[in-house]
């Protein structure tokens, strides 16, 4: 299931890229599926462009939603891929969320720290995808996540120990 969600996602990217519309929509049923952040590039200053999701009850939880999902996962779930593309976890300490929960709940809060580490794409509404159904709205938004400054923060926060191999 989860490999026909990917080749979906890859296939509404393909279309959506072929046919230069503003933003590409699919159908209300794919409002409630879970697609898995997916690695689309890394930059030569250690950044990873990724295809992030969210869900929210609009457009802009949405697109936060998707933003704290990519750095939750370069964080916390580490990114598949082939070649470059994969990374582990940033922390790889088991639990590590829960453990420092008094430092991730308030980085994770909306406008919070993580902020400062993913940014949007600028081609913004063109490379989005959009699922509304009548309660949620899902969207898929492509990001770079300054995976060096977030190990440099959580080395100098004491979340991890300088020198680990990430």
């Amino acid at each position: 299931m989860k490999k026909l969600n990917i080749i979906l996602a890859v296939v509404l990217i393909a279309v959506m890229a072929a046919c230069g519309s503003k933003k590409t929509e699919v159908p209300s049923a794919y409002a409630y599926t879970t697609f898995e952040t997916t690695c689309m590039g890394v930059e030569h200053d250690g950044s990873q462009t990724l295809r992030a999701w969210g869900k929210g009850n609009n457009k802009a939880d949405a697109i936060e939603q998707a933003k704290k999902n990519a750095v939750y996962d370069v964080l916390f779930k580490g990114i598949s891929g082939n070649g470059e593309c994969a990374r582990r976890p940033l922390v790889g300490e088991v639990n590590a969320r829960e453990r420092y929960a008094n430092y991730f709940n308030p980085f994770f809060s909306d406008g919070g720290e993580y902020m400062k580490f993913v940014k949007e794409e600028k081609s913004g509404e063109k490379s989005r995808i959009e699922s509304k159904a009548s309660s949620q709205t899902a969207y898929g938004i492509i990001v770079t996540v300054d995976r060096e400054g977030l190990r440099q923060q959580l080395e100098k926060d004491g979340v991890i120990r300088p020198g680990t191999t990430h």
